[in-house]
C-alpha cells in the first residue's frame, strides 16, 4: 500500500457557482483517473477529503471506481492554506488513504514528506491527478510514481 494524493478535478468558476462543484469537464477528467487507477489494481482502503464540494466529487469517483472497504470521509485540516506539519504527523504508507484536496496544500504536503520543509514544491500536481508516496523501512518518503492527465 502507499500514500495518494490527488488534486480535486476542474471546479466551475466562483462567479458561476459559489460552491463550486466540478465542472462536466472535471467530471469526465477524474472518471478517467479514477478508471485508470482501479485498472492498474491501485489499493485503497479509505478516502478522505476537505470537505469542500469540489473535493467531495472528486472523492466520490475514485471511490466509485477504487472501491475503497473504509469507505469516504471529511478530514479537517486539508484546506487549501492549512499548514501541512499536523496532518503529515499521522501519515503511514502502510494505510492505504488516498487525499483529496487542494493547491497549494498538496504540493507543500508532498514537500514537507520528501524534504522536510513545504517549500520548494518537488512536484506539481494537475487537476485530477494521482500522486502515490511510499516511504522506506526507515520512514522516508519519496514519489513513487504519479498518474498526470496531462503529459508534457
Amino acid at each position: 500500500m502507499a500514500l495518494y494524493l490527488v488534486q480535486h478535478g476542474k471546479a466551475l468558476p466562483q462567479e458561476q457557482d459559489a460552491d463550486r462543484p466540478l465542472s462536466e469537464e472535471g467530471r469526465a477528467r477524474v472518471k478517467d483517473m479514477a478508471g485508470a487507477a482501479a485498472k492498474s489494481g491501485i489499493a485503497v482502503r479509505r478516502i478522505e477529503h476537505s470537505g469542500k464540494t469540489r473535493a467531495r466529487q472528486t472523492a466520490e469517483i475514485m471511490a466509485q471506481a477504487l472501491g475503497p472497504p473504509e469507505g469516504v470521509s471529511e478530514r479537517p485540516g486539508i484546506n487549501p492554506n492549512d499548514d501541512v506539519a499536523p496532518v503529515a504527523v499521522g501519515l503511514r504508507s502502510g494505510d492505504g488513504l488516498m487525499l483529496v484536496g487542494h493547491l497549494p496544500f498538496m504540493e507543500r504536503l508532498t514537500s514537507h514528506l520528501i524534504i522536510g520543509a513545504p517549500e520548494p514544491p518537488v512536484i506539481k500536481f494537475q487537476m485530477g491527478g494521482i500522486v502515490c508516496l511510499d516511504q522506506s523501512d526507515e520512514g522516508k518518503w519519496h514519489i513513487k510514481w504519479a498518474l498526470l492527465p496531462e503529459i508534457g
